[in-house]
């Protein structure tokens, strides 16, 4: 899940794009999916309401498990007495007048996460919530004794010899708190609740096995059989499409496609994810530079013309905790912030997104994340005027957040 997360808060360094252009076909209607569709789209939600009705929203959702600690750097002295005393658990105090050289940040939001390897391992993982550049330090491990233990006063460290290109260095983590996990609210339990229902995690987009490549759909498609597009769906659900550069739209067209004959077939879980993923720009591409981002935009008017509660599904893929659903579907909180930017609802997505900053009663790495989706939001507004005023909100919402965090923040 980290994985994911380095790409998303990072605030867009490109001209925002106003509104929709022609990246896809727009029909009268001025969406990408024509009137016809849409029709068949809402028919489906009606249809599912009652369904809706009997998802658990009372699950609890609890937090990842995250810590305030020390982030330590070494890289001048007695590098390899230092590496020592890590490993026999010198105390913090003690290290740092033992080696008044090292770098010591001292409030540091540390992350404890975990994922399965293409091996069916586990690795966990020990990552640095940076404030200004997102994921800073890191650590992964196979070692469970390490990734289950209380490392409350312990280290984890990071020791890199001499090369040509670098410096001997050290760098560590010092656990000066308990890892914790905190119940969430039951208010955002339910928006996640809400989306893993609308989403439907039983499922996925694409089949097993599937293989590279690309699927045609012909210009009379709409004209086939409901048989014929059922096949053609599922040719399409069983390939992959890989973006060989930036400028290749072929993983988006492939995206639009599977979520056209979706609606015509009525599959609504189906769509909803290939929709979230052309909002979400979800693609795998071997190179992917920040210039064509403007082009690729986000569709969130396709949603918000179909009878379901937007912002809870996009608040509710926008947390991220520990015990979610196997195929729970997050969301790219810079992708998302320029989504919102673009709703029909924006005072109610600025006063919601505000809301969760403020609220002490959620962990501090979710906070966090808000934060972020909030200024990716305001970053393409259109109305200067609205933007400063935004600031100024988020100020106040800023501090209200624990010292450590306000430190980092910028708001502007």
């Amino acid at each position: 899940m980290k994985k994911l997360l380095v790409m998303m808060i990072v605030l867009a360094s490109q001209t925002a794009s106003k509104g929709q252009s022609s990246e896809f076909k727009l029909y009268p209607n001025g969406l990408i999916y024509s009137e016809e569709t849409m029709g068949k789209l809402s028919n489906i939600v009606d249809s599912l309401n009652l369904r809706y009705k009997v998802c658990d929203f009372n699950k609890a959702f609890y937090s990842i498990n995250q810590t305030v600690g020390q982030l330590v750097s070494l890289d001048t002295g007695n590098i390899v007495a230092a590496k020592l005393d890590i490993e026999r658990q010198i105390s913090i105090e003690e290290f740092i007048k033992k080696y008044p050289l090292a770098n010591i940040e001292k409030e540091v939001l540390i992350i404890k996460d975990y994922y399965t390897n293409y091996e069916g391992k586990t690795v966990f993982d020990f990552y640095q919530f940076d404030i200004k550049n997102s994921i800073g330090f890191e650590i992964e491990t196979k070692d469970t004794l390490i990734g289950e233990s209380d490392l409350h006063n312990k280290w984890l460290f990071d020791y890199n010899k001499k090369t040509t290109y670098s410096k001997e260095n050290i760098r560590a983590f010092y656990f000066s708190n308990q890892f914790i996990k905190t119940k969430m609210p039951s208010e955002y339990s339910r928006m996640i609740g809400y989306a893993d229902c609308l989403i439907d995690t039983s499922s996925s987009k694409f089949k097993k096995n599937r293989k590279d490549g690309w699927v045609n759909l012909p210009k009379n498609w709409e004209a086939m059989s409901l048989k014929k597009k059922r096949a053609l769906l599922d040719d399409m659900r069983s390939t992959r499409v890989v973006g060989f550069c930036s400028m290749d739209s072929r993983p988006r067209e492939h995206a639009v496609n599977i979520a056209l004959l979706s609606a015509e077939t009525t599959n609504w879980e189906i769509f909803l994810k290939s929709h979230l993923d052309i909002m979400n720009d979800r693609f795998e591409r071997k190179s992917d530079g920040s210039y064509a981002w403007e082009g690729r935009n986000t569709y969130i008017k396709e949603l918000e013309e179909l009878n379901i509660n937007v912002s809870d599904l996009i608040f509710g893929i926008s947390f991220r905790m520990e015990n979610t659903a196997k195929n729970h579907y997050y969301g790219s909180i810079g992708r998302i912030g320029r989504a919102l930017s673009e709703s029909k609802n924006r005072k109610q997505i600025e006063e919601g997104i505000l809301s969760i900053i403020k609220d002490t009663n959620l962990d501090d790495f979710n906070r966090s994340l808000f934060y972020y989706l909030f200024k990716n939001y305001n970053y393409y507004l259109e109305d200067e005027v609205l933007k400063k005023e935004n600031n100024n909100k988020l100020t106040l919402a800023v501090n209200t957040l624990p010292e450590y965090l306000k430190i980092g923040m910028v708001v502007k």
